[in-house]
């Protein structure tokens, strides 16, 4: 099968920053937009897809427009659901629980929130529903996580160990068809 590349883009900063954003709907800040316009300027992609946030989607609008394309949202894009912790600051959430959830996500979710497997699971059914083309999806650092562990078979804790900051690009080429069939193409942040 022929490869495309994925380019994931992470949303830029947005009005709130150093919460538990999951499903809370932060918008973004004017320069965080342009960061993510600026930093996919250069891409050549035939589609750009963004999470439903409007951290991302507003982002993906933006980025669309530059580059002359129509931006779609897909919700399986979004962040982890940090359930009950959803739009805390990490300080304000007992500091046992929080330890257990970065430990091992997939065994002590947050109350009321997203397993590590479900995110990994609904991000590689949107890669999967993907056209086999180039595209950029702008979405958040846990989906990006999420799809590093699906394409490429990291362990929750492999891919918490990249960094990426508001406006992070991760170039993967993927192989469709095959979960384990991505090579990293390049990461700038």
């Amino acid at each position: 099968m022929t490869p495309f590349l994925l380019h994931l883009l992470r949303h830029g900063a947005p009005e709130r920053v150093g919460l538990m954003l999951g499903r809370t709907d932060c918008p973004p800040i004017v320069g965080g937009i342009r960061a993510c316009v600026e930093r996919a300027g250069s891409l050549a992609v035939e589609a750009v897809v963004g999470s439903d946030l409007s951290r991302a989607a507003r982002a993906a609008e933006a980025v669309g427009d530059a580059l002359g394309l129509t931006a779609t949202t897909d919700p399986r894009w979004r962040e982890i659901d940090f359930g009950d912790w959803d739009g805390l600051a990490p300080h304000a959430i007992d500091t046992a629980a929080l330890s257990l959830f970065w430990q091992d996500p997939d065994a002590n979710p947050p109350p009321g929130g997203e397993r590590w497997s479900a995110l990994v699971a609904r991000i590689a059914g949107a890669i999967a529903d993907l056209p086999a083309r180039d595209t950029l999806v702008v979405t958040h650092g846990g989906a990006m996580r999420a799809a590093l562990a699906h394409l490429c078979g990291l362990d929750h804790r492999a891919a918490w160990a990249f960094d990426l900051p508001y406006a992070a690009l991760l170039t993967l080429r993927v192989w469709p068809g095959d979960p384990l069939s991505a090579q990293i193409a390049g990461l700038r942040t």
